[in-house]
């Protein structure tokens, strides 16, 4: 990484916190790859050839002081690349990089970490790694410990833990490090929904607090949640930066295989004929209250706020709860209730909402909104795909997509073949 101080290219009043500047970086990969030595020993004159990849092309973008700012992309779009180059993980062949402040990076799952040693040694290394002073990792160890909640495996081996557990104690020790730039991948996959929910909270804390936090993601909910301003990458290529919602439409678009394309005023297209938008989704509880996890057996809102350009007759609301694997959960539609939801004319709003008792099985589910005529159901007005999730929580988890409540009994036969063979 190419580091330098900000302030010789920006006042000092507005310096950003990083600077990616006509940043490009290509790996040389072997067409033919030598596995023995006695390969090397046959052929000692062989000349090996090499494919160039591209990973980054000319990426230029800045990362304000205090800013949550999101990196997002498909599988080898060169995000997480992008992140090590900032990281200094990773040299950059073109282009340069600026950090402004002390930086703390939660990137690949474990690093630092040595499997042959209990928490208090990794803790106290990893700490070290990321700038503090052995003192003060071992004077933050409980706290480390607590947050990571393995109070009861500290004494274990590292091996011996769990990929969640090894999450638990990388991030940890991540938060607990004075930065001022926290660089974090998505490693937290792996963790559970409650301990996902705990980052969350930081996440949150963090931003409040003023700390600069570069977020590399699949999840467009969190994008839209944290995020004030991302960029979408395509094969190394920055596509959109902009607004999260944008970005985590464009991401969305390209995964259902279609090409992005933006406005002349940078707006991205939508879906359907334009004659009504779908400008706000959400879920609440009974009492209006919006969560991250609902739990199981209780009553759940979904509603969405629809702004008419033109005249629309009995729209229709669609909802379709996928879960991680994009296997259809649920589907739910107001033509059950409200065919004839009424006339509305342009610059007119309706807020259209779904009730329904929530059975779902504990797990993370993704609703995508669509709104069409009742008399054309297939031709779609407007399909929301900003990649709002929710998580729901429960004691158990039967297997199935639903959870429904059931009572079961275990009723003796009178007579059968042992009452039988007991009474001669």
């Amino acid at each position: 990484m190419a580091e330098g101080r900000a302030d010789t290219l920006w006042g000092m009043a507005d310096v950003p916190s990083l600077v990616i500047d006509r940043v490009s970086k290509t790996f040389r990969v072997p067409e033919e790859r030598t596995h023995t030595l006695k390969e090397r020993a046959l052929h000692p004159l062989r000349r090996s050839r090499h494919e160039a990849f591209e990973a980054l092309k000319d990426v230029t973008f800045a990362v304000e002081r205090g800013e949550f700012f999101g990196i997002v992309g498909r599988n080898g779009s060169g995000k997480s690349t992008l992140l090590k180059c900032m990281a200094g993980i990773y040299g950059v062949d073109a282009g340069r990089i600026w950090c402004n402040g002390r930086m703390s990076t939660f990137i690949e799952l474990g690093v630092g970490f040595n499997p042959d040693l209990a928490a208090l040694d990794n803790v106290v290394m990893n700490g070290i790694m990321l700038g503090l002073s052995p003192r003060e990792a071992r004077a933050r160890y409980e706290q480390i410990i607590e947050f990571a909640e393995l109070e009861e495996f500290q004494d274990l081996k590292l091996k011996n833990y769990s990929s969640g557990m090894y999450v638990r104690l990388a991030f940890s020790v991540a938060i607990q490090v004075d930065a001022d730039i926290l660089l974090i991948d998505e490693v937290l996959a792996v963790g559970d929904a409650s301990f996902q929910q705990k980052c969350f909270d930081v996440f949150n804390q963090l931003r409040e607090e003023g700390m600069t936090i570069v977020f590399v993601t699949h999840d467009m909910g969190s994008v839209n949640r944290f995020c004030r301003r991302a960029i979408l990458l395509e094969r190394g290529e920055p596509v959109v930066l902009g607004e999260p919602d944008k970005v985590a439409e464009a991401y969305l678009e390209l995964n259902f295989g279609r090409e992005v394309h933006q406005e002349a005023d940078g707006t991205l297209s939508r879906l359907g004929d334009g004659a009504a938008r779908i400008t706000e989704a959400w879920l609440e509880d009974s009492a209006g209250q919006r969560w991250a996890v609902y739990s199981q057996g209780y009553p759940l809102v979904f509603k969405a706020r629809v702004a008419f350009e033109t005249r629309v007759d009995d729209p229709v609301l669609q909802v379709t709860f996928e879960d991680e694997s994009r296997r259809i959960a649920v589907v739910a539609t107001t033509a059950r209730e409200c065919s004839r939801s009424g006339r509305f004319e342009a610059g007119d709003e309706a807020v259209f909402a779904l009730h329904f008792d929530n059975y779902l099985s504990p797990g993370r589910y993704f609703p995508v909104a669509s709104l069409a005529r009742s008399s054309r159901a297939m031709d779609p007005i407007d399909r929301y795909p900003r990649g709002l999730h929710f998580m729901v929580g429960g004691a158990e988890a039967g297997g199935g997509y639903v959870d429904p409540p059931y009572t079961a009994t275990v009723e003796r036969v009178k007579g059968g073949l042992r009452d039988h063979v007991e009474a001669l």
